[in-house]
């Protein structure tokens, strides 16, 4: 979930046909500030009532970054912050309430690849445009995934699992139509040319219960899902999504080391504003969420989730976002993927 200081995380996914092509970070262009008449300067604005973030899914790790996140906001802007799940339609009805939300500095998005870089494609209209309707604060994390089926399936290995689906009917969980859960799943279905029923969820947590209680048989899930149900023993990781293997669990080999030569796919995710939110409100949240991301104790969480904590400016995360939605959208494509 690399180039600046993002790490490994910012190489991009990279499957020819069936999988996300590879990609760096290049420069944006210059995000238009605000004349000093109209605004104040960044170290001067400050919210004057109660700041939502919302989270547009629910669980999963977009809502513990959130949680974390929110009370060390509240201290250093006086005011208070809450967290707020919308969750519904693959991120779609959380992510249009904030992009119709006043671009005054009091309504924040935790966006994800879903709705910001998937859907676009995957729908055929979607209420907001994620370009002109959301301003980018900060790419906050990013991660591979782990490819984790339920314990009581009898596979081992991804070539198990594959020979398994062609002789009986199975169903993978995603935390929603459209995520990187989903869409790593239809590569996956699309490079080994087998059929596996899609269940999707309203987030995470839903998805994760039915996987742990046998409802579906497998899903792609960032580690910070599924890591202590591994450890329990209820679920078994098979294979991870990332260029090497996780340094927590290592005999969980790498897609690519299971036959799947470029099988990379990231999760990620940031914090926007609404379209049109001044300048100077856009640099004081990143200022401060790029603070909080690097304090050692909310950094070690992150870590220790498996996740990349990246912390961009926002003209970073606007250059990643225009990379991904045409790179998600080539994967879409590939596999045929579709809003269910």
């Amino acid at each position: 979930m690399p180039l600046f200081p993002f790490r490994r995380a910012l190489l991009a996914a990279a499957l020819l046909s069936c999988t996300l092509p590879t990609a760096t970070l290049a420069a944006a262009p210059a995000t238009p500030q605000a004349t000093p008449q109209a605004t104040p300067q960044a170290a001067d604005w400050a919210p004057t009532k109660l700041v939502r973030i919302v989270v547009p899914i629910v669980g999963s790790t977009n809502d513990v970054l959130a949680r974390l996140v929110a009370p060390e906001l509240q201290r250093v802007l006086g005011q208070t912050v809450i967290v707020e799940n919308k969750g519904g339609a693959g991120g779609n009805i959380g992510t249009a309430e904030v992009a119709r939300s006043a671009p005054d500095g009091h309504t924040l998005l935790v966006g994800f690849n879903g709705p910001i870089a998937i859907n676009p494609t995957l729908y055929s209209k979607l209420p907001y445009d994620p370009i002109k309707d959301l301003s980018p604060i900060t790419l906050a994390v990013t991660s591979p995934q782990f490819l984790a089926v339920n314990a009581n399936v009898p596979v081992k290995t991804v070539a198990d699992l594959v020979a398994l689906s062609k002789t009986k009917n199975m169903a993978y969980a995603s935390v929603s139509t459209g995520s990187a859960s989903h869409l790593t799943m239809e590569m996956l279905k699309s490079a080994a040319k087998i059929d596996i029923a899609h269940v999707p969820y309203k987030g995470a947590g839903p998805a994760v219960v039915d996987l742990v209680g046998g409802q579906v048989d497998a899903a792609f899930m960032v580690p910070g899902n599924v890591q202590q149900f591994a450890k329990e023993g209820r679920v078994h990781l098979i294979a991870s999504t990332g260029e090497k293997r996780f340094a927590s669990t290592p005999n969980v080999p790498t897609m690519i080391e299971s036959g799947y030569p470029g099988f990379v796919a990231l999760s990620w995710i940031g914090f926007f504003a609404p379209g049109g939110t001044p300048q100077p409100i856009i640099d004081r949240y990143n200022r401060e969420l790029v603070a909080i991301l690097k304090q050692p104790e909310i950094r070690a969480k992150l870590e220790q989730m498996e996740f990349d904590v990246v912390a961009s400016s926002p003209r970073q995360f606007a250059d990643w976002i225009q990379t991904e939605i045409p790179r998600w959208g080539k994967v879409i494509k590939d596999t045929g993927a579709k809003a269910d």
